[in-house]
């Protein structure tokens, strides 16, 4: 089975992503940063108190329509408000989504706040935001296991990617929800934009519901990023012997993160 996750950047380099999904050949695509404003196409602009960024205005209808075979599903933290190119405001949802291909039928899905609750937001924050974590169940028809795959975008704080009370708390709802989800024989997958440094105490905390991390200290940056900080992305697994192959793909560049891909 081959998993991928990345941080798509509200489709900040569409062209690149689109091209790079309709060939990945993955099993299970998780991406972080998905924009969803319903009876929307094109472009939007997102500003928050620190950046202004171009989004596709509905990311997660471009990805279903280039991916119809695929099962996807949609989950939003928060929302707020976007500007067209004409300079309408429009609400748009923003949260994450995972894609199931058509060899990996979904068995069970769940999903959990970590942190905070739906909230739609007057101004875009630049911390503090809900977050959510996302699950699916599928099963591998090569060994006929079942895998459950968690994803998760992990709390941003403008003061950096330290260890926070917030971000422990996250730790610890996010572990009783893997606990909760998973079952019996599940090769458990954890993947997503964490935004902690690899010596974060969440990992501990995740080891303590059997997850090992594959990414360490790898750079999980591309040059669209130009801070010194290159830590953001993780993947965890319940059994590292399960794992046939994981990179930190230094191409294609379809976002400001690098894609993590999977084979178990």
């Amino acid at each position: 089975m081959h998993i991928v996750s990345v941080n798509a950047w509200g489709g900040a380099r569409y062209d690149a992503l689109a091209a790079w999904l309709t060939v990945c050949d993955a099993d299970v695509i998780c991406l972080q940063e998905v924009t969803r404003a319903s009876g929307m196409s094109s472009w939007t602009s997102f500003t928050d108190g620190e950046r202004s960024l171009p989004q596709r205005a509905d990311l997660f209808d471009d990805v279903a329509a280039l991916l119809p075979s695929y099962d996807g599903r949609f989950l939003a933290y928060d929302a707020g408000p976007v500007t067209d190119g004409a300079g309408a405001v429009h609400l748009e949802q923003f949260g994450i989504a995972t894609f199931a291909g058509p060899r990996t039928p979904v068995a069970q899905s769940a999903e959990r706040f970590v942190h905070g609750d739906y909230t739609v937001h007057e101004e875009w924050p630049t911390g503090d935001r809900p977050r959510a974590a996302l699950a699916l169940r599928v099963r591998d028809p090569a060994t006929g296991r079942t895998v459950c795959v968690v994803q998760l975008h992990g709390l941003r704080d403008p003061a950096g990617k330290g260890d926070t009370p917030a971000r422990r708390a996250q730790a610890e709802r996010l572990a009783a929800f893997v606990e909760d989800t998973r079952r019996d024989g599940d090769l458990v997958v954890v993947a997503g934009d964490l935004n902690l440094l690899p010596d974060s105490s969440t990992f501990p905390v995740l080891r303590e519901v059997g997850l090992v991390d594959l990414v360490g200290t790898a750079d999980t940056r591309t040059a669209d990023y130009p801070k010194p900080v290159r830590h953001a992305n993780y993947l965890l697994v319940s059994e590292p012997g399960a794992v046939r192959d994981f990179q930190v793909l230094d191409s294609p560049v379809v976002s400001d993160h690098r894609i993590l891909s999977l084979r178990v």
